[in-house]
């Protein structure tokens, strides 16, 4: 028997997000059911809705940053139990066996995760549906705990914005004495700084826009370069060991690149379309640096910075709405008008 859930779809690319019922699958024996509490509202929703990547399957139901409570267990589930506070963020399972996977990196399964939303059960062939919905079903190895003392609703963004930032500099192992520069102040931006600063770097705010100092200031930037400037771009060439560049469009990196030290790391985890401009091979070569790029984060290191978040005090800028208020958000997220994430309350969708 499946169970008949309410929640937010798109019908199609071009139709607004409506009130939509749909089914979710009884829960398996390593299953928990959770009673859905915030769901943020990802760049990345919009791109699905409106099938701009591609590959979208309708109705489909968004939402991949998700805060609620457990209600129920399946009989293997040890490690959770009904009233828990959890999170569930962009992936739901994966193959479990292959290298990646065993390495807790399941972002990188070999096999492909399956995906909060619009993905394939690799179980039962069901479509997955996200979390603008009031419940969700999930396997207990791709639920998260969310530690006391952590704002349930300035949390909800760290499960797609949060460890999107925080992986990469946990690779590369930022901490004291290393100068950053973050590339953006959107989403994902406002979380890198955060974090780079709590790591104890030296960091600096890359933007085009004038007029963001204060701001980019309360966040944790220590300084801020204006990019458009050739004075201000000079001064800081061969200055920094880590970019992490969050620009979600094509953009030139070359003037960015020339910012970096001998064996500098230029990371990309916003841009997914080709690099345009093409970037010049010999700013690379001359100075032995590196263009990488990032994915997401795994379960392990994704509770990891939870927990860091719960011991310094972070959490996402948060501005809450109701799920009927979703198109309008959309709207004003293409025209960057957040600071610097939606959250739903979903006892609005319950409540209607």
């Amino acid at each position: 028997m499946a169970l008949s859930i309410r929640g937010y779809a798109a019908q199609s690319a071009t139709t607004p997000l409506a009130a939509h019922q749909f089914e979710r699958r009884d829960p398996r024996a390593d299953d928990v059911m959770i009673d859905i509490l915030y769901c943020g509202v990802c760049h990345s929703d919009i791109h699905s809705a409106r099938n701009e990547w591609g590959g979208a399957k309708y109705p489909l139901v968004p939402g991949h940053e998700i805060i609620g409570r457990v209600i129920a267990v399946g009989a293997e589930v040890t490690g959770f139990k009904p009233g828990d506070l959890v999170g569930v963020g962009c992936m739901v399972d994966s193959c479990q066996h292959c290298d990646a996977c065993a390495r807790g990196l399941e972002q990188y399964c070999k096999e492909m995760p399956t995906f909060t939303y619009n993905s394939t059960d690799r179980h039962d062939g069901r479509m997955t549906f996200g979390g603008y919905s009031e419940r969700i079903v999930v396997s207990d190895k791709f639920v998260l705990r969310i530690p006391e003392g952590l704002d349930p609703k300035a949390a909800a963004p760290l499960l797609c914005a949060g460890i999107t930032t925080w992986s990469p500099l946990r690779h590369w192992n930022i901490g004291a004495g290393h100068k950053v520069a973050i590339v953006g102040l959107g989403g994902l931006g406002h979380m890198g700084l955060k974090f780079a600063k709590a790591m104890g770097a030296d960091v600096t705010l890359f933007t085009r826009s004038p007029g963001k100092e204060a701001e980019a200031r309360r966040l944790g930037a220590d300084h801020v370069v204006l990019s458009t400037d050739p004075e201000q771009m000079a001064a800081v060439a061969g200055h920094f060991d880590f970019i992490l560049d969050t620009v979600p469009h094509q953009h030139d990196l070359n003037p960015y690149l020339a910012t970096l030290k001998l064996d500098g790391v230029h990371v990309l985890v916003g841009l997914v379309e080709p690099v345009n401009p093409p970037v010049h091979a010999g700013g690379l070569i001359f100075g032995r640096r590196s263009l990488a790029g990032s994915l997401i984060g795994g379960i392990g290191e994704t509770q990891e910075m939870l927990d860091f978040c719960a011991a310094h005090g972070i959490g996402a800028d948060v501005e809450m709405i109701q799920m009927q208020d979703i198109n309008e958000a959309y709207g004003r997220m293409l025209a960057s008008d957040v600071r610097y994430r939606f959250v739903i309350d979903m006892a609005s969708l319950k409540a209607a």
